[in-house]
């Protein structure tokens, strides 16, 4: 028995393993419904460790990742037993020295050396001055605020705006304040100068039109079909802008709910249409859902501040506005792991402020901690974090058995240790056995906080895990990528981000200085500058020119390598989303930023949370109404597919249906073909079709499109010529034409 056997025998009688740490992939957890609906003993009952898998973990971190075999895709050593016969009478080789530091990258030249610190000393002097002069400037617009702002009647309102203690009492006290600011006439008024209001009034009169005779009118089904496709795409005229809800404490135009209204009323219409070929309804829904995108919830690092994620994520939850795709770092992965491993009930039994007694991040004092960094470089132990993780995870869930048990799309983002190699976003698509307590220590890794971890994987007929992408270590991925929106996107699709910023570094730079969605600015009744204009800019400017001064530390490759990682990029990043939700901080936070959080604590961050988010319902509910909507379509029109098995020939031989077939790869690269080769010849304007010229002008540039893509003869010009031949010709046909209008 070696050491680390002997070391965890006694704790192994006291340990009770689930079902959650034992499953291999070939038996995820819970996949069905019956399953999910199953009573379980209560969450804080349960301790999901598994002593075997921590011991995976610990001979994992002790592998050399560049030292052994160098086929398949994970690294496994062979133990001694294992060794082939002709090496056990041989002598053991030496151990190779440590690998010299690769320096090719290192920048070089007598210029270089003599002046980068004196420059990186000049550069860094204007940065605090700038800083100090950014916080001082901060300090004196709220203090400005406070004591000409908010006065007499308009304080005491926002006072009960702040006291509320649920949702609904802040919803009233928000429309009592907007009605004593004179909000209420704006909200009337369709016209602002941040979206089309011309455009939203045309949709909403041809969706409501087409909509009533749709149920026994084929035409008006068609245009309903057809003015969805024009009107479902992301920020459609403006109506996603930010600053339609910077306006008011509660709401936005009611222009906007209109849409909102009658767009999710039309998409519920057009699937329980039978007029509309239950083909073309599923091509429909397909560029519907592609074109609108989908939305994702982040969560961002930020140590003892992750705290704030749980009361955004429990008020998102109650309000049902919790979207499906989830994505942490750091903190925030370790908060998302909670979510994603649980079912919205063992959620609710899990967010409340009892969770502080499960948080035990700190185990020794502090004179231990310090001798561990000494020894080891790090202050904070492994083994005693994979504890905690486990019961974070329920187990040794894999991202693809999170995802099949709670229809969750949990993504956590990690670097890797090698300086030089691009982040990663873990998830079921990109690493689906991967365990997700190794990611999120992994993306936890701070250096000198906790050292860089091995990813774990599970393997089909074992209980035992094993290191995953050839044992190589990762670290915090809020060093590069505390918010992932590129991945995400192009791995599902998602253009709105819905981010919860907790990042002490970073919150504190947030100034909207126009008013953010539900707290406009005070100045001039709303309609001035925070701070007055002067103040505005010169916010603006000391934070451009620190952004600045960053770049060019970081371009010139003027700041040491401290514990080799360029820190810079903790600065340099895109940390904001569509919407972001910021906390309200105090010094405490600062001081307990490395702790064990109190219930009290716990409390008192998760009321933070939830009231910070409020402000935001409103744009949020508008996004994902129509989302939901559409992915609601998508069902209900699989379900009609399941029931009726007509062929695919007699389907398309009904009205409005398409002469080619759906794109079989995931892209849909024939999808939009298939879709505007069924359309009409321009969108409808209620005032009937076009004029034959125009309309045969259009069809004509519809078939030159497609000729690109097939082989059968086309009609151009009243002649039937090869399609090779129909791009060139069909180019000389439509210039005859005055006009050179696309098709809508």
């Amino acid at each position: 028995m070696d050491d680390f056997d002997r070391k965890h025998t006694a704790m192994a009688r006291l340990s009770r393993d689930s079902n959650d740490s034992t499953s291999s992939i070939d038996s995820p957890t819970i996949t069905t419904k019956e399953n999910r609906r199953h009573v379980t003993r209560g969450e804080f009952d349960q301790d999901f460790i598994n002593l075997d898998h921590i011991k995976d973990l610990a001979r994992a971190l002790a592998q050399d990742p560049y030292s052994g075999s160098e086929a398949g895709s994970e690294y496994i050593s062979a133990t001694k037993p294992l060794a082939t016969p002709r090496r056990i009478g041989r002598k053991k080789r030496p151990t190779p020295p440590p690998r010299d530091r690769d320096t090719i990258g290192t920048p070089k030249g007598i210029s270089y050396t003599l002046l980068r610190y004196p420059l990186m000393i000049g550069i860094g002097t204007i940065i605090v001055i700038e800083l100090i002069l950014y916080i001082g400037l901060r300090q004196v617009v709220r203090a400005w605020e406070s004591l000409f702002s908010w006065r007499g009647k308009r304080r005491r309102l926002r006072s009960k705006l702040r006291a509320a203690e649920s949702y609904e009492e802040w919803c009233q006290a928000a429309e009592a304040l907007d009605k004593y600011m004179g909000k209420d006439a704006w909200k009337e008024s369709a016209p602002f100068g941040y979206y089309d209001y011309r455009l939203i009034q045309k949709v909403v009169r041809h969706l409501r039109l087409y909509r009533a005779n749709a149920e026994h009118d084929v035409e008006a089904a068609t245009n309903l079909k057809d003015v969805l496709y024009a009107c479902l795409k992301q920020n459609f005229a403006g109506i996603e802008n930010a600053k339609l809800y910077s306006n008011t404490y509660l709401g936005t135009k009611k222009l906007v709910e209109e849409y909102v209204d009658e767009v999710t009323r039309s998409i519920e219409a057009l699937a329980k249409n039978k007029h509309i070929s239950l083909e073309d309804k599923r091509l429909g829904f397909k560029l519907y859902s592609k074109n609108y995108g989908r939305t994702a919830f982040c969560l961002s690092g930020g140590a003892g501040f992750g705290y704030y994620h749980l009361g955004v994520i429990r008020e998102l939850l109650d309000r049902r506005l919790l979207p499906p795709i989830i994505t942490g770092t750091s903190a925030g992965a370790l908060m998302g792991a909670i979510v994603c491993t649980r079912t919205d009930e063992e959620l609710r039994q899990v967010l409340v402020p009892e969770l502080a007694h499960k948080i035990k991040f700190v185990h020794d004092s502090l004179i231990a901690h310090v001798a561990r960094y000494a020894t080891t470089g790090a202050f904070f132990d492994s083994d005693q974090w994979c504890r905690l993780a486990l019961w974070f995870c329920r187990g040794s869930l894999t991202f693809k058995e999170a995802y099949e048990r709670t229809g969750r799309v949990f993504n956590v983002s990690v670097v890797p240790h090698d300086p030089h190699s691009p982040p990663k976003l873990l998830n079921y698509i990109t690493a689906p056995n991967c365990v997700i307590w190794s990611a999120i220590m992994a993306s936890a890794a701070i250096p000198g906080i906790l050292n860089p971890m091995v990813l774990l994987q599970k393997t089909p007929k074992s209980n035992h895990l094993i290191p995953y992408d050839y044992g190589h270590k990762f670290k915090d991925g809020s060093l590069r990528t505390d918010i992932p929106t590129q991945p995400l996107y192009n791995s599902f699709g998602v253009n709105y981000t819905i981010v919860s910023q907790v990042n002490p570094h970073i919150h504190l730079f947030f100034y909207a200085n126009q008013g953010s969605p539900g707290r406009p600015v005070t100045h001039r009744w709303g309609k001035g500058w925070r701070g007055g204009f002067l103040a505005s800019a010169a916010e603006q400017f000391l934070k451009l020119d620190l952004t600045k001064w960053l770049k060019v530390l970081r371009d010139l490759d003027l700041l040491p390598k401290i514990m080799d990682q360029d820190w810079s990029y903790i600065w340099l990043q895109k940390f904001d989303g569509s919407v972001t939700i910021l906390p309200k901080t105090n010094l405490l936070d600062w001081i307990h930023i490395v702790s064990n959080p109190t219930e009290e604590r716990m409390k008192h961050a998760m009321d933070v949370g939830r009231s910070r988010t409020w402000p935001n319902v409103s744009m949020i509910s508008n996004r994902l109404r129509i989302e939901n909507a559409i992915n609601r379509g998508r069902k209900l029109v699989r379900r009609q597919g399941k029931q009726d098995q007509r062929p695919l020939q007699q389907q398309q031989q009904k009205r409005g249906s398409s002469s080619l077939t759906m794109s079989d790869d995931a892209s849909g690269s024939n999808d939009e073909v298939v879709f505007l080769a069924g359309r009409r010849a321009s969108m409808p304007d209620g005032s009937g079709l076009l004029q034959e010229k125009e309309w045969r002008k259009e069809e004509n540039r519809r078939r030159k499109f497609l000729a690109q893509f097939t082989d059968r003869r086309e009609v151009i010009g009243d002649r039937e010529i090869v399609a090779q031949e129909a791009e060139s010709r069909a180019y000389d046909y439509n210039n005859s034409d005055e006009d050179d209008e696309s098709i809508v």
